[in-house]
């Protein structure tokens, strides 16, 4: 294939996509389960040595990759989160693809650079966020959260890390309801798994503030350097959020660097009523926001964003000869619309990664295309049809709601007469989510809360509608009473 091909692929291409999200209701939402490795059969082991027609590609594709793909646009998508794809969003992703470049730093497209600094800003006001937040585009909050952890490594280490290594037994404290992805950060920045504390929460699951002090005075006590705290609000598993004023008190007096994760639900902090969540969130360090969960950007689109960014930029820049800027001719004292104008910002330096991706265009593109008003609507929406099934399912004989919603997302279980509701309560609802999961009409997962196996129910996809969560209950019903 050449250039000379290209318009007529890329066409052909859009044509298939407009049908494959046109008939998304009649798919099934998970794959078939087959034995890993079973999709790709008929690829063969290895790479051709001359080139192959495009028109053989194609069938390939068509044959191979559409059966074995489990379809988060699908509308009755509800596990996980969203991975969301507004239309405005394919368009910029497009746009994306065929420029094909690489922002790692500002003289290498500096449009890039200086939409990125300007789209944070917009969605720190959208979320309404203080004016003093700056931030930088992430792949995924993974990254937001990695990124956090090594500038507490640093501080709390006198910024000396980088070079000299550990040589002291760092302390991380965090919400019950956070990530996994805080597990992996810790480990991956050397201070270990062993020193990530787990805080207690109260009656809520939000953390406890005095155990939070508590916890750090020991530590200091024993000889141990507290360096971060990582709070959530709308934690994975049940959605459950941290008391964020309180905490943050507790770990600005005890000299704490501060991230929260707020990467699903803090799309929907766009809706003021929504805010009470996160009150006394302008007193972080970090905040991590996903607009590619709830905000309908295509993945990846991780804003993480920063009180004062020099901390961060301390521990992650790295600047060999090769990558050093010229300083730009014009622009100071511009009017700069909240970004530095005028002051070379290299987003690489922000972020574990040098290579970059032009992110922003598509948040761009989807900010415009509908409105912070039409975002909103969305998002009220999903949370008012996740009460109202919530409700009934709590009202169902034989369903026990275990936890109530939480913005989008609730928990539930089948309950059996004579069953203790242990493990054999447990093995029941294992057997109903795969049998959910394996009819295919709709795609729910697990988590397992105060030691329950239990079922997640969340609401985010772009085009789900009302019928679709009515669709989803009716479908839950039937597996269930046709269990064994």
């Amino acid at each position: 294939m050449n250039r000379n091909d290209y318009p007529f692929w890329a066409g052909r291409a859009i044509r298939w996509g407009a049908d494959y999200l046109a008939g998304m209701r009649g798919r099934r939402v998970r794959a078939r389960l087959a034995s890993p490795g079973a999709t790709v059969a008929d690829v063969p082991p290895a790479p051709p040595e001359r080139p192959e027609p495009m028109e053989t590609i194609w069938a390939d594709f068509e044959r191979i990759v559409p059966p074995g793909l489990t379809h988060w646009q699908h509308p009755r998508f509800f596990a996980y989160f969203p991975a969301n794809a507004a239309p405005a969003s394919m368009v910029a992703e497009h746009l994306i693809a065929v420029m094909a470049i690489n922002p790692v730093l500002w003289q290498t497209s500096p449009v890039a650079t200086d939409l990125e600094g300007r789209m944070v800003r917009w969605l720190a006001h959208a979320l309404g966020l203080g004016p003093h937040f700056t931030g930088v585009l992430h792949d995924t909050a993974s990254m937001a959260t990695f990124s956090a952890v090594l500038t507490m490594r640093e501080r709390a280490t006198g910024f000396a890390a980088n070079a000299a290594g550990l040589d002291r037994r760092l302390r991380i404290y965090a919400s019950a309801q956070t990530h996994s992805s805080v597990d992996k950060a810790v480990a991956m920045a050397g201070i270990g798994r062993d020193n990530l504390v787990r805080v207690a929460a109260d009656a809520a699951w939000g953390m406890i503030p005095e155990a939070l002090d508590a916890a750090i005075a020991a530590d200091a006590a024993a000889g141990r350097v507290p360096a971060g705290l990582v709070l959530c609000v709308g934690g994975t598993g049940i959605g459950a959020s941290d008391p964020i004023t309180a905490c943050l008190e507790v770990a600005k007096a005890r000299g704490l660097y501060t991230h929260v994760d707020a990467a699903w639900a803090g799309a929907a902090m766009i809706c003021p009523g929504e805010r009470a969540h996160w009150r006394g969130i302008d007193g972080a360090e970090s905040v991590t926001v996903n607009p590619h969960k709830w905000l309908g950007a295509q993945f990846d689109c991780s804003v993480q964003f920063l009180a004062d960014p020099e901390d961060q930029i301390r521990a992650l820049a790295v600047r060999p000869d090769y990558l050093h800027t010229p300083a730009p001719k014009n622009g100071e004292g511009a009017d700069d619309g909240g970004e530095s104008i005028g002051r070379i910002v290299d987003y690489s330096e922000w972020t574990p990664q040098l290579g970059r991706r032009f992110r922003a265009l598509k948040l761009w593109f989807v900010l415009r295309a509908y409105g912070l008003e039409g975002l909103r609507e969305r998002i009220r929406n999903h949370i008012r049809w996740t009460r109202d099934l919530a409700a009934k399912v709590a009202a169902e004989d034989g369903f026990e709601l275990v936890t109530p919603p939480m913005f989008a997302l609730f928990t539930f279980r089948l309950l059996r007469p004579g069953m203790d509701g242990g493990a054999e309560t447990d093995a029941l609802n294992r057997r109903l989510i795969e049998a959910i999961n394996d009819d295919g009409r709709i795609y729910l997962t697990q988590t397992v809360h105060e030691g329950k196996f239990v079922l997640r129910f969340s609401v985010g996809q772009w085009d789900t509608e009302e019928a679709d969560i009515a669709f989803a209950w009716d479908v839950i019903r039937e597996v269930a009473a046709g269990l064994e």
